[in-house]
């Protein structure tokens, strides 16, 4: 399958909007001398846990210290790509991260199996005149979901960033918790786990069986979660798998606006009302190895919905990103600025 990942050329210019994402802390004492004193790993003081939502359903949720790092990638780094950088220091807080990517089992149960079953494509000959509050759920599909991918045991793929998002909310409505998606520095804080090389294992691409499905192992297919090695902090299929959304916006130029000599705290770029464009991480089966690198970054775009015959398209599924699903985080203490965040998109966003 091909896939379209022309950059955007788009201006990143700071807007009041944004500021509270980009709040600094001050900064260790090398951190203006190219990061060489980085990464700083603090020490976890939260512990794993697993969440059930039925009997025969539940995941677990990995412990990832907080800390400051390097993020995005050296100008030397093998498959780099020009909206990795420039490399920029960055403070996250504590939080629990998915140890594996989203399953069927646990998203069936969020749409399909729901009380009442998926509920009907609406009606959108007029448009309400504000957003509905309301946590939903998946319209069915026009063809079968999984892609003849498999179901027990998957993760979940094909699903938009608006999906996403919904799934958080009713996730932290059903636990009482507070589960969204990571911003992409928490995303990379997470899957480099205290390490500055290409991947958590190293800079070997050739190590990458080791650890993920790609697309020189996957035999172009989706395979089941946890059937490779975890990264140094446990986590599951971080490298290849399935692309993982992230919270943000997909800007280009997004690194340059840091400074460089003071880690930004947590930054990310806040999800709007349109469709396009929003980063995966990670890579997936489909990917070459350079895709899946730590600093990889891949933004979606039109063409992933385009053979979808329904007018309008789906805002659900995403018919040519059958290697595009997500995992879950949960702050230890959230920022103030991600509290209730929440997707923007409607049927009638552009």
């Amino acid at each position: 399958m091909n896939r379209t990942r022309q950059h955007l050329l788009m201006t990143c210019l700071a807007t009041p909007g944004l500021a509270l994402a980009f709040l600094s802390v001050s900064a260790p004492p090398a951190a203006s001398q190219g990061g060489a004193a980085l990464p700083i790993v603090e020490k976890a003081k939260h512990e794993a846990y697993v969440e059930k939502l039925i009997d025969k359903v539940a995941f677990k949720m990995v412990p990832i210290p907080g800390g400051t790092y390097m993020m995005g990638s050296p100008s030397s780094e093998k498959g780099r790509d020009a909206d990795e950088g420039p490399q920029h220091p960055v403070t996250v807080k504590p939080f629990w991260m998915g140890e594996c990517e989203v399953t069927w089992d646990e998203y069936d149960y969020y749409w399909e199996k729901r009380a009442g079953g998926p509920p009907a494509r609406p009606d959108i000959s007029k448009k309400p005149d504000k957003q509905n509050d309301a946590i939903t759920s998946p319209t069915p599909p026009y063809s079968d979901q999984t892609f003849g991918h498999g179901r027990e045991g998957f993760p979940v793929l094909a699903i938009s960033h608006h999906a996403a998002l919904e799934y958080c909310r009713w996730l932290s409505e059903k636990t009482g918790k507070l589960y969204r998606l990571p911003t992409e520095a928490e995303w990379e804080w997470a899957c480099r786990a205290g390490t500055t090389t290409a991947y958590s294992f190293g800079d070997d691409p050739k190590k990458l069986d080791d650890y993920g499905w790609h697309e020189g192992n996957s035999e172009e297919k989706s395979h089941k979660i946890r059937l490779k090695k975890p990264n140094p902090w446990g986590l599951y299929d971080i490298h290849g798998g399935v692309a993982e959304w992230c919270i943000d916006k997909y800007k280009k130029d997004f690194y340059g606006t840091f400074p460089l000599d003071k880690p930004t705290l947590n930054p990310f770029n806040p999800p709007t009302e349109n469709r396009y464009s929003y980063v995966t991480r990670g890579g997936s089966w489909i990917d070459p190895a350079d895709k899946c690198r730590s600093a990889a970054r891949v933004f979606s775009t039109k063409d992933w919905l385009k053979r979808d015959p329904q007018r309008p398209q789906s805002i659900w599924w995403m018919t040519e990103a059958d290697y595009v699903g997500f995992r879950v985080v949960r702050a230890v203490e959230e920022y103030d600025n991600l509290k209730g965040i929440r997707s923007k998109v409607t049927w009638w966003s552009e």
